[in-house]
């Protein structure tokens, strides 16, 4: 199929102006993270999800994710299980300026599963279709899913729920191409997606798996979705997801960002961390960001280096250890060349 260069997804009265999206990563695709990832021309970016429940007691941290800082369209994802949490976060999350819900049936973990919410749902149609109408009923903005196959090969249902959810309201589709019980295991599988592109007339995002310009295309070949949401492809490198959108678009990527930029990124990512989170938590919780870009970056640390760069409790400390690992691999490399 050729790949359509139209950079126009309509999600009710919200334009995207692109084809490649960030996908929500609970932990992951935080204020700071989706803005990285925004300035490299993502065409969509999705907050982390939001435990409703804890949203509407008041948690902190829930608060917190509702950041926006970007220019795109806010895009706040909701997980729970009962409608009056669930409708209480649309409200809260509008409130905040948010753009558009979507509303969590994919996740797979356990501790989202065990609560009956996430990918569970897609056990139990008709609860989950009561939710999706509650959520609806309620938000001023227009409502997305995002989902995964079924809960394993034996109830691959996702075109039944599809076609459910845009018959309730639904504007817009995500579909991993996994079931829940596997996780992340094994190979996505984009063919079945197709079956769900083909029982709606709103836009299906294909997930799962896609890493580049060339899995991002086989992906809209094989599945004939509107676009492509990439998730742990984007751990250590944001900038891929607006690479593979201008690619889609025909448009000229952004280059990847290597020595002195690659420097300045990985430092201006982790101050603004820092930012959001203060400086004990966000020395913490930004370690795992500093060892995927680390990896991205084919820059291998001994267990002694990566433990100093990992568990510094100074700022300027990291920074000037980031620079010196990135500039002695540069200095390296031009070395052996």
């Amino acid at each position: 199929m050729p790949i359509s260069n139209s950079p126009s997804i309509t999600v009710g009265d919200v334009s995207l102006p692109g084809r490649a999206f960030l996908a929500p990563m609970a932990g992951i695709t935080d204020a700071p993270f989706r803005d990285v990832a925004e300035r490299f021309g993502a065409g969509m970016v999705v907050s982390e999800m939001i435990a409703s429940a804890n949203l509407g007691t008041g948690q902190k941290e829930m608060l917190r994710k509702l950041t926006h800082t970007g220019k795109l369209p806010h895009v706040v994802q909701i997980a729970g299980n009962e409608e009056k949490w669930l409708t209480l976060g649309v409200k809260i999350a509008s409130d905040a300026g948010a753009d558009i819900i979507d509303i969590n049936m994919g996740c797979p973990s356990k501790k989202v599963t065990n609560g009956f919410a996430g990918s569970a749902l897609m056990r139990v149609p008709d609860r989950a279709l009561k939710l999706i109408d509650a959520v609806i009923a309620d938000s001023p903005v227009p409502v997305t899913l995002k989902m995964r196959l079924g809960w394993n090969d034996e109830q691959i249902n996702a075109p039944e729920i599809a076609k459910r959810a845009q018959d309730a309201g639904v504007q817009m589709i995500a579909v991993h191409g996994r079931t829940r019980q596997q996780f992340y295991k094994g190979q996505a599988r984009w063919e079945p997606v197709r079956d769900v592109v083909e029982a709606v007339k709103i836009p299906v995002i294909v997930n799962g798996d896609i890493v580049d310009e060339t899995t991002a295309k086989a992906a809209l070949k094989i599945s004939k979705a509107a676009g492509v949401m990439i998730g742990r492809g984007a751990q250590g490198t944001p900038w891929i997801v607006g690479q593979i959108d201008a690619a889609l678009l025909d448009r000229q990527p952004q280059d990847s960002p290597v020595k002195n930029e690659l420097i300045q990124l990985i430092i201006a990512h982790h101050q603004a961390m820092l930012s959001a989170y203060g400086i004990d938590l966000g020395m913490r919780v930004s370690r795992k960001h500093l060892r995927w870009y680390f990896e991205a970056a084919n820059i291998a640390l001994s267990p002694e280096q990566s433990r100093e760069l990992l568990t510094q409790s100074d700022p300027d400390k990291t920074h000037a250890l980031i620079n010196q690992h990135i500039n002695n691999h540069d200095n390296r490399v031009t070395s052996a060349a």
